[in-house]
Protein backbone atom coordinates (compact mmCIF):
# COMPACT_ATOMS: atom_id res chain seq x y z
CA UNK A 1 0.00 0.00 0.00
CA UNK A 2 1.05 3.58 -0.62
CA UNK A 3 1.18 6.18 2.11
CA UNK A 4 2.54 9.15 2.27
CA UNK A 5 6.05 9.92 1.02
CA UNK A 6 7.24 11.12 3.70
CA UNK A 7 10.76 9.26 4.51
CA UNK A 8 11.31 9.87 8.09
CA UNK A 9 9.92 6.77 9.28
CA UNK A 10 10.03 3.08 8.58
CA UNK A 11 7.07 2.22 6.38
CA UNK A 12 5.15 -1.29 6.80
CA UNK A 13 3.57 -3.45 4.62
CA UNK A 14 -0.08 -5.09 6.75
CA UNK A 15 -0.21 -8.84 6.90
CA UNK A 16 -3.25 -10.51 5.09
CA UNK A 17 -5.11 -12.64 8.16
CA UNK A 18 -7.49 -13.77 5.79
CA UNK A 19 -8.96 -13.23 2.23
CA UNK A 20 -13.08 -12.15 3.25
CA UNK A 21 -14.92 -12.08 0.02
CA UNK A 22 -16.09 -15.64 0.33
CA UNK A 23 -15.95 -16.92 3.92
CA UNK A 24 -18.92 -17.03 5.94
CA UNK A 25 -20.04 -14.38 8.41
CA UNK A 26 -19.37 -16.98 11.12
CA UNK A 27 -16.11 -17.66 9.90
CA UNK A 28 -15.78 -13.92 10.11
CA UNK A 29 -16.70 -13.48 13.00
CA UNK A 30 -14.20 -16.16 14.07
CA UNK A 31 -11.47 -14.33 12.78
CA UNK A 32 -12.63 -10.83 14.03
CA UNK A 33 -12.27 -12.75 17.67
CA UNK A 34 -8.52 -13.24 17.17
CA UNK A 35 -8.03 -9.60 17.72
CA UNK A 36 -9.04 -6.09 17.84
CA UNK A 37 -11.01 -4.44 15.11
CA UNK A 38 -11.46 -0.35 14.08
CA UNK A 39 -15.31 -0.61 15.73
CA UNK A 40 -13.90 -2.27 18.95
CA UNK A 41 -11.46 0.51 19.95
CA UNK A 42 -14.23 2.88 21.01
CA UNK A 43 -15.42 0.36 23.82
CA UNK A 44 -11.75 0.10 25.22
CA UNK A 45 -11.59 4.02 24.77
CA UNK A 46 -14.63 4.46 26.81
CA UNK A 47 -16.26 6.21 24.49
CA UNK A 48 -18.39 3.71 22.25
CA UNK A 49 -22.11 5.20 23.03
CA UNK A 50 -23.59 1.27 22.28
CA UNK A 51 -21.20 -0.60 24.30
CA UNK A 52 -18.94 -1.57 27.14
CA UNK A 53 -14.91 -2.82 26.92
CA UNK A 54 -16.62 -5.96 29.37
CA UNK A 55 -19.31 -6.20 26.19
CA UNK A 56 -16.45 -6.47 24.08
CA UNK A 57 -13.90 -9.10 26.78
CA UNK A 58 -17.23 -11.45 26.51
CA UNK A 59 -17.12 -11.25 22.95
CA UNK A 60 -13.41 -11.84 22.10
CA UNK A 61 -13.29 -15.16 24.03
CA UNK A 62 -16.99 -15.90 22.05
CA UNK A 63 -18.83 -15.47 25.64
CA UNK A 64 -21.40 -13.50 23.86
CA UNK A 65 -21.45 -11.66 20.89
CA UNK A 66 -21.49 -7.60 20.26
CA UNK A 67 -24.00 -8.82 17.89
CA UNK A 68 -26.05 -10.87 19.38
CA UNK A 69 -27.99 -7.86 20.23
CA UNK A 70 -30.66 -7.51 17.77
CA UNK A 71 -32.68 -4.43 19.14
CA UNK A 72 -31.24 -2.21 16.18
CA UNK A 73 -30.47 -5.04 13.25
CA UNK A 74 -32.83 -2.93 10.58
CA UNK A 75 -30.58 0.08 10.76
CA UNK A 76 -27.17 -1.91 10.88
CA UNK A 77 -28.70 -3.93 7.97
CA UNK A 78 -29.76 -0.71 5.89
CA UNK A 79 -25.89 0.47 6.98
CA UNK A 80 -24.82 -2.60 4.78
CA UNK A 81 -27.02 -2.20 2.28
CA UNK A 82 -26.56 1.34 1.78
CA UNK A 83 -22.39 1.01 1.64
CA UNK A 84 -22.27 0.71 -2.06
CA UNK A 85 -24.11 3.57 -2.83
CA UNK A 86 -22.42 6.11 -0.08
CA UNK A 87 -19.30 4.95 -1.75
CA UNK A 88 -20.78 5.98 -5.08
CA UNK A 89 -21.58 9.47 -3.48
CA UNK A 90 -18.21 10.18 -2.14
CA UNK A 91 -17.12 8.95 -5.41
CA UNK A 92 -19.06 11.55 -7.36
CA UNK A 93 -18.41 14.21 -5.16
CA UNK A 94 -14.29 13.82 -4.63
CA UNK A 95 -14.06 12.80 -8.23
CA UNK A 96 -11.67 10.19 -6.56
CA UNK A 97 -11.48 6.59 -7.53
CA UNK A 98 -12.74 4.24 -4.49
CA UNK A 99 -12.42 0.25 -4.07
CA UNK A 100 -12.57 -2.86 -2.25
CA UNK A 101 -9.76 -5.32 -0.50
CA UNK A 102 -11.56 -8.70 0.30
CA UNK A 103 -9.25 -9.30 3.14
CA UNK A 104 -8.61 -8.65 6.73
CA UNK A 105 -5.37 -7.21 7.84
CA UNK A 106 -3.13 -7.70 10.55
CA UNK A 107 -0.07 -4.93 11.78
CA UNK A 108 3.38 -7.05 11.52
CA UNK A 109 4.20 -5.93 14.67
CA UNK A 110 0.80 -5.94 16.70
CA UNK A 111 -0.78 -9.33 15.74
CA UNK A 112 -3.83 -8.52 17.73
CA UNK A 113 -4.41 -5.08 15.84
CA UNK A 114 -6.71 -5.91 12.72
CA UNK A 115 -8.34 -3.93 10.08
CA UNK A 116 -11.53 -5.03 7.92
CA UNK A 117 -11.77 -1.41 5.50
CA UNK A 118 -14.76 -0.52 3.95
CA UNK A 119 -13.28 0.92 1.02
CA UNK A 120 -9.82 2.63 0.09
CA UNK A 121 -9.14 5.82 -2.32
CA UNK A 122 -6.87 6.20 -4.99
CA UNK A 123 -5.61 10.14 -4.77
CA UNK A 124 -4.69 12.07 -7.29
CA UNK A 125 -0.88 11.81 -5.99
CA UNK A 126 -0.32 8.39 -6.07
CA UNK A 127 -0.93 7.82 -2.07
CA UNK A 128 -3.79 5.62 -0.67
CA UNK A 129 -6.46 6.83 1.65
CA UNK A 130 -9.48 5.15 3.50
CA UNK A 131 -12.82 5.76 2.89
CA UNK A 132 -15.54 4.03 6.05
CA UNK A 133 -19.14 4.35 5.02
CA UNK A 134 -21.22 5.64 7.66
CA UNK A 135 -25.27 6.54 7.70
CA UNK A 136 -27.28 7.96 10.38
CA UNK A 137 -30.91 9.72 10.69
CA UNK A 138 -31.95 13.89 10.11
CA UNK A 139 -31.27 14.46 13.83
CA UNK A 140 -28.13 12.59 14.41
CA UNK A 141 -26.38 14.11 11.63
CA UNK A 142 -25.53 17.22 14.63
CA UNK A 143 -22.84 14.51 16.06
CA UNK A 144 -20.59 15.44 13.11
CA UNK A 145 -20.35 18.61 14.70
CA UNK A 146 -18.82 20.27 17.79
CA UNK A 147 -18.94 23.87 19.06
CA UNK A 148 -19.92 24.74 15.16
CA UNK A 149 -16.75 23.65 13.46
CA UNK A 150 -16.67 20.25 11.26
CA UNK A 151 -15.54 17.03 13.27
CA UNK A 152 -15.58 13.43 13.33
CA UNK A 153 -17.30 11.79 16.25
CA UNK A 154 -14.86 10.39 18.55
CA UNK A 155 -16.14 6.84 18.30
CA UNK A 156 -15.37 6.46 14.30
CA UNK A 157 -12.19 8.84 14.99
CA UNK A 158 -10.78 6.39 16.61
CA UNK A 159 -11.89 3.32 14.31
CA UNK A 160 -10.31 5.39 11.39
CA UNK A 161 -6.96 5.93 13.28
CA UNK A 162 -6.73 2.17 13.94
CA UNK A 163 -7.01 1.46 10.34
CA UNK A 164 -4.65 4.18 9.48
CA UNK A 165 -2.14 2.71 11.93
CA UNK A 166 -2.43 -1.39 10.44
CA UNK A 167 -2.67 -0.44 6.92
CA UNK A 168 0.17 2.70 7.28
CA UNK A 169 -1.90 4.51 5.57
CA UNK A 170 -1.61 8.44 6.80
CA UNK A 171 -5.08 9.54 5.40
CA UNK A 172 -8.78 8.62 6.20
CA UNK A 173 -12.17 9.60 4.84
CA UNK A 174 -15.66 9.13 6.63
CA UNK A 175 -18.44 9.86 4.45
CA UNK A 176 -21.88 9.86 6.11
CA UNK A 177 -25.27 9.84 4.45
CA UNK A 178 -28.12 11.15 6.85
CA UNK A 179 -31.21 11.82 3.77
CA UNK A 180 -32.28 10.43 0.58
CA UNK A 181 -30.65 12.46 -2.04
CA UNK A 182 -26.72 12.81 -2.51
CA UNK A 183 -26.82 16.28 -1.04
CA UNK A 184 -27.14 15.15 2.36
CA UNK A 185 -24.09 13.43 3.20
CA UNK A 186 -21.04 14.75 5.24
CA UNK A 187 -17.62 13.93 4.22
CA UNK A 188 -14.80 14.63 6.47
CA UNK A 189 -10.93 13.86 6.30
CA UNK A 190 -9.10 12.28 9.37
CA UNK A 191 -4.82 12.89 8.73
CA UNK A 192 -2.28 10.31 11.26
CA UNK A 193 -1.51 11.94 14.40
CA UNK A 194 1.59 9.53 15.58
CA UNK A 195 1.04 10.43 19.49
CA UNK A 196 -2.72 9.50 19.37
CA UNK A 197 -1.52 6.50 17.62
CA UNK A 198 0.80 5.70 20.07
CA UNK A 199 -1.60 5.84 23.00
CA UNK A 200 -4.15 3.81 21.00
CA UNK A 201 -1.92 1.20 20.37
CA UNK A 202 -0.73 1.33 24.22
CA UNK A 203 -4.51 0.75 25.60
CA UNK A 204 -4.93 -1.86 23.17
CA UNK A 205 -2.31 -3.53 24.15
CA UNK A 206 -3.00 -3.41 27.45
CA UNK A 207 -6.91 -4.67 27.18
CA UNK A 208 -5.57 -7.39 25.00
CA UNK A 209 -2.79 -8.95 27.02
CA UNK A 210 -4.13 -8.23 30.76
CA UNK A 211 -7.78 -8.72 29.79
CA UNK A 212 -8.31 -10.60 26.94
CA UNK A 213 -5.77 -13.04 27.37
CA UNK A 214 -5.61 -13.98 31.14
CA UNK A 215 -9.26 -13.94 31.15
CA UNK A 216 -9.66 -11.12 33.52
CA UNK A 217 -13.11 -8.85 32.94
CA UNK A 218 -11.90 -4.96 32.98
CA UNK A 219 -13.63 -3.12 35.36
CA UNK A 220 -17.35 -1.16 34.37
CA UNK A 221 -16.11 2.89 33.40
CA UNK A 222 -19.13 3.43 31.13
CA UNK A 223 -22.01 5.50 31.48
CA UNK A 224 -24.87 3.59 34.16
CA UNK A 225 -27.35 3.02 30.83
CA UNK A 226 -24.55 1.15 28.81
CA UNK A 227 -23.60 -0.76 32.28
CA UNK A 228 -27.27 -1.89 33.07
CA UNK A 229 -27.89 -3.19 29.56
CA UNK A 230 -24.44 -5.09 29.44
CA UNK A 231 -25.45 -7.01 32.80
CA UNK A 232 -28.45 -7.56 31.69
CA UNK A 233 -27.27 -8.91 28.53
CA UNK A 234 -24.64 -11.03 30.17
CA UNK A 235 -26.64 -12.26 33.54
CA UNK A 236 -29.93 -12.53 31.71
CA UNK A 237 -33.27 -12.55 33.93
CA UNK A 238 -33.01 -11.92 37.26
CA UNK A 239 -33.44 -15.66 39.33
CA UNK A 240 -35.94 -15.08 43.18
CA UNK A 241 -34.10 -17.96 44.46
CA UNK A 242 -30.51 -16.83 43.87
CA UNK A 243 -28.37 -16.67 47.30
CA UNK A 244 -28.07 -12.82 48.44
CA UNK A 245 -24.59 -11.46 47.65
CA UNK A 246 -22.27 -9.94 50.33
CA UNK A 247 -21.28 -6.86 48.42
CA UNK A 248 -16.91 -6.69 49.68
CA UNK A 249 -15.45 -3.84 51.13
CA UNK A 250 -15.33 -1.41 47.64
CA UNK A 251 -18.99 -2.08 46.78
CA UNK A 252 -20.20 -1.29 50.44
CA UNK A 253 -17.71 2.41 49.58
CA UNK A 254 -19.89 2.42 46.76
CA UNK A 255 -23.01 2.20 48.22
CA UNK A 256 -22.38 4.70 51.00
CA UNK A 257 -21.28 6.85 48.02
CA UNK A 258 -24.55 6.36 46.37
CA UNK A 259 -26.22 7.11 49.26
CA UNK A 260 -24.91 10.49 50.35
CA UNK A 261 -25.17 11.10 46.66
CA UNK A 262 -29.10 10.64 47.06
CA UNK A 263 -28.93 13.30 50.17
CA UNK A 264 -27.08 15.49 48.58
CA UNK A 265 -29.54 15.89 45.55
CA UNK A 266 -32.65 15.85 47.62
CA UNK A 267 -31.12 18.91 49.47
CA UNK A 268 -29.87 20.88 46.62
CA UNK A 269 -32.01 23.78 45.43
CA UNK A 270 -30.69 23.39 41.83
CA UNK A 271 -30.25 20.39 39.63
CA UNK A 272 -27.14 18.79 39.14
CA UNK A 273 -26.90 16.79 35.85
CA UNK A 274 -23.67 15.52 37.29
CA UNK A 275 -24.56 14.15 40.39
CA UNK A 276 -27.65 12.46 38.82
CA UNK A 277 -24.97 10.84 36.00
CA UNK A 278 -23.04 9.85 39.45
CA UNK A 279 -25.97 8.21 41.08
CA UNK A 280 -26.91 6.47 38.16
CA UNK A 281 -23.62 4.59 37.60
CA UNK A 282 -23.17 3.60 40.93
CA UNK A 283 -26.35 2.36 40.93
CA UNK A 284 -25.62 0.32 37.97
CA UNK A 285 -22.21 -1.13 39.61
CA UNK A 286 -24.15 -2.12 42.37
CA UNK A 287 -26.63 -3.72 39.93
CA UNK A 288 -23.67 -5.64 38.21
CA UNK A 289 -22.57 -6.93 41.32
CA UNK A 290 -25.50 -8.27 41.91
CA UNK A 291 -25.44 -10.12 38.78
CA UNK A 292 -29.09 -12.69 38.48
CA UNK A 293 -29.74 -12.06 42.68
CA UNK A 294 -32.15 -9.83 44.39
CA UNK A 295 -30.84 -9.50 46.95
CA UNK A 296 -27.28 -7.45 48.20
CA UNK A 297 -26.21 -6.89 52.11
CA UNK A 298 -23.55 -5.25 54.04
CA UNK A 299 -22.55 -3.58 57.10
CA UNK A 300 -21.35 -0.58 58.16
CA UNK A 301 -20.55 1.43 60.98
CA UNK A 302 -23.37 -0.73 63.19
CA UNK A 303 -25.64 -0.55 60.31
CA UNK A 304 -27.24 -3.24 58.04
CA UNK A 305 -28.18 -2.47 54.42
CA UNK A 306 -30.05 -4.64 52.36
CA UNK A 307 -30.16 -3.71 48.56
CA UNK A 308 -32.98 -4.76 46.40
CA UNK A 309 -33.23 -5.01 42.64
CA UNK A 310 -36.74 -6.76 42.82
CA UNK A 311 -38.25 -8.10 39.10
CA UNK A 312 -41.15 -6.96 38.22
CA UNK A 313 -43.03 -9.22 35.32
CA UNK A 314 -46.48 -8.79 33.35
CA UNK A 315 -47.77 -10.82 30.62
CA UNK A 316 -48.32 -8.71 27.45
CA UNK A 317 -48.88 -9.26 24.33
CA UNK A 318 -47.22 -6.96 21.58
CA UNK A 319 -48.94 -5.25 18.57
CA UNK A 320 -48.39 -7.86 15.87
CA UNK A 321 -48.94 -10.84 17.83
CA UNK A 322 -52.51 -8.73 19.34
CA UNK A 323 -53.70 -8.04 16.05
CA UNK A 324 -52.85 -12.01 15.12
CA UNK A 325 -54.77 -13.09 18.07
CA UNK A 326 -57.93 -10.87 17.11
CA UNK A 327 -57.97 -12.36 13.35
CA UNK A 328 -56.93 -15.78 13.86
CA UNK A 329 -56.82 -16.89 16.79
CA UNK A 330 -58.98 -15.50 19.37
CA UNK A 331 -59.80 -18.32 21.64
CA UNK A 332 -55.87 -18.83 21.93
CA UNK A 333 -54.98 -16.28 24.14
CA UNK A 334 -51.66 -17.79 25.95
CA UNK A 335 -50.46 -18.87 22.71
CA UNK A 336 -49.65 -14.83 22.12
CA UNK A 337 -48.80 -14.08 25.72
CA UNK A 338 -44.85 -13.26 26.26
CA UNK A 339 -43.28 -12.08 29.50
CA UNK A 340 -41.43 -8.84 29.51
CA UNK A 341 -39.25 -7.93 32.83
CA UNK A 342 -38.15 -4.61 34.53
CA UNK A 343 -36.43 -4.51 38.02
CA UNK A 344 -37.17 -2.17 40.76
CA UNK A 345 -34.14 -0.98 42.66
CA UNK A 346 -34.34 -0.02 46.90
CA UNK A 347 -32.00 0.23 49.29
CA UNK A 348 -33.23 -0.43 53.47
CA UNK A 349 -30.84 0.72 56.40
CA UNK A 350 -31.87 -1.09 59.72
CA UNK A 351 -29.67 -0.65 63.08
CA UNK A 352 -28.29 -3.62 64.09
CA UNK A 353 -29.18 -5.14 67.52
CA UNK A 354 -27.00 -5.30 70.30
CA UNK A 355 -25.33 -9.03 71.05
Amino acid sequence: MSGSNSAERKRHEPLVLVETADISEEDWLDYRRRGIGGSDVSAIFGTSPFRTARDLYYDKLNIASVEDDEGNWVAMEMGHLLEPLVAKIFERKTGYRVYQIKKMFQHPQYPWMLADVDYFVELPDGTTAILEIKTTNYNARDNWWMNGKETVPVYYESQGRHYMAVTDLDRCFFCCLYGNNEEEVIIREVKRDFEYEAEMVFLEQYFWENHVQRHVPPPYTESGALIIESARKHFGPADKNAPAVALDLDMTAKLMQYLRLLDEKKNAEVYSKEIDKDIQRLKALLIAEMGTSCTAVCEQEGVNYTVTYTPVRKSIIDKDNLLRLKLEHPDIYEQFVTVSESRRFSVRASIMEAA
